[in-house]
């Protein structure tokens, strides 16, 4: 459990020290390979013990931990792998060129370490400290162009998710206090503590402490109203980091929530708890459809497709059936190789169409076809058309609302998910074989590198989607 931490710390320090640009690169393709390695180990371990998962003084392993966990391990590789292609298109940022690199490596492999360890923790309070790390790290890096837009930006985010996790930690002590009125120890926040103690919380406090929590994890999550951060901070961030953001931390956050839902729901009122998750799902989906419709510069389209898309999370949770927990867990996975892909993409798009970042980019099929295919394979998984897993994963959520006799809500969700497929299929249309707006490049090394990334991606996605009709929730349909 301490090993693939570490082993990203480690990595992030070494680099520190890496006297050329190209020993911090060897670092850290031997540090991202062996973090990823020992990570994955451990998510095949919990997921393979679903039914007696492996707990320690402060840590638990259990199967929806590994899976978080082995999307964690891929999309931080996978991001770790580009980063030197990046880097090296960035020029200078917030330091000098010489000390951007190590800076960058030390920040996203502190980010990342912190990522692995949100699944792990056994311990609300701990979950919470290990969120908060990740803002620190990952705000550097999303102003790391130093631009101003790209500052404002990493101060946004900075300051409302920071807000945002003091509400949750004010919901915190209200919930520390209600269990342990005398004081406790730090285990008082432990899981299964908490579990134990929710039958008998009174009503005021639970629904207190819940209703804080919640609202407070939402904006870190990016959950509609409380998304402000989100569409800025994946636009600026360099691309890679912008995959790390939105495939990794978004749903790792979710599963905190998740986690709460499951421990102290149980003491409020019932439905009570279901319902301000769907709450949050639903306006989430709401909002993002009309921004969906426009017309807009390609990261900030996959930004407002997050919003979407953790709003299909929060309605899966809410809905707590089989079915729809399934469907909860394809969902994580494919969603974060779909977007982590359109992100990757938009690397050598920016590079050689600067004004990608400002407007909306048309005519990619014409441009440069391996930009084009990594587009349409991310945009077309992420509108959930066949066979991406994100379809069936949406089928398996609806169902499982339909089982859990939520039927206005099913139907509700299912509208807006339609009217978010039309957006997207749109904007998919558009940037292929839209009029175009670039002039045509072409560069052999890059597009070997995303044709590579784009068959992986493929492949992953293709046997996730076979797997999740196979699931032992679909069977029951």
């Amino acid at each position: 459990v301490i090993a693939a931490p570490a082993c990203a710390i480690l990595t992030g320090a070494a680099t520190w020290f890496a006297r050329t640009v190209r020993q911090a690169d060897t670092v850290n393709l031997v540090g991202a390979t062996l973090t990823a390695a020992l990570s994955l180990s451990l998510a095949a371990i919990g997921v393979a013990d679903a039914g007696d998962p492996h707990r320690g003084a402060w840590w638990v392993l259990d199967a929806a931990g590994g899976v978080f966990l082995a999307v964690i391990a891929v999309i931080g590789l996978l991001s770790a792998l580009v980063a030197p292609a990046q880097l090296a298109a960035s020029g200078r940022g917030l330091v000098t060129a010489a000390r951007g690199r190590a800076m960058y490596y030390v920040a996203f492999y502190a980010f990342w370490a912190a990522l692995l360890l949100i699944p792990l923790v056994d311990n609300l309070g701990l979950a919470w400290l290990l969120v908060e790390a990740t803002t620190g790290a990952s705000a550097l890096l999303v102003a790391y162009s130093g631009t101003r837009g790209a500052l404002e930006a990493g101060w946004k985010y900075l300051v409302l998710t920071t807000f945002g996790l003091a509400v949750a930690m004010l919901g915190i002590i209200v919930l520390y206090v209600a269990i342990a009125p005398n004081g406790g120890a730090l285990a008082t926040l432990d899981w299964q503590s908490i579990a134990r103690a929710a039958p008998r919380l009174a009503d005021g406090p639970a629904v207190v402490a819940f209703v804080l929590i919640v609202a407070g994890l939402a904006t870190k999550v990016g959950w509609a109203p409380v998304h402000n951060w989100l569409p800025d901070a994946h636009s600026e961030a360099p691309p890679a980091v912008s995959a790390l953001l939105s495939a990794a931390l978004l749903p790792t956050v979710v599963l905190v929530v998740w986690r709460v839902l499951t421990t102290l729901g149980p003491a409020l009122a019932p439905g009570t708890a279901s319902a301000l998750v769907l709450a949050f799902g639903l306006v989430s989906l709401a909002v993002a459809v009309p921004f969906l419709w426009r017309s807009m510069a390609w990261k900030r389209l996959l930004a407002y497709s997050s919003l979407e898309h953790m709003g299909v999370l929060a309605i899966g949770i809410g809905f707590a059936t089989p079915l729809a927990t399934a469907g909860v867990i394809v969902h994580v996975a494919g969603h974060a190789l779909a977007k982590s892909l359109g992100f990757y993409a938009a690397g050598p798009m920016l590079r050689h169409a600067p004004r990608a970042h400002e407007r909306a980019v048309r005519g990619l099929a014409f441009a440069n076809p391996p930009t084009a295919t990594a587009a349409g394979v991310s945009v077309g998984a992420l509108a959930a058309m066949p066979p991406s897993p994100l379809f069936v994963s949406e089928l398996l959520i609806l169902l499982g609302g339909i089982s859990a006799g939520e039927t206005a809500v099913t139907i509700v969700a299912a509208l807006l998910l339609a009217l978010g497929f039309l957006g997207i299929a749109h904007a998919l249309i558009d940037v292929l074989v839209g009029e175009p707006r670039v002039k045509r490049w072409r560069s052999a090394r890059s597009a070997r590198r995303l044709n590579r990334l784009t068959a992986v991606c493929g492949v992953l996605m293709l046997a996730l989607t076979i797997v999740a009709i196979t699931l032992p929730g679909s069977a029951t349909v």
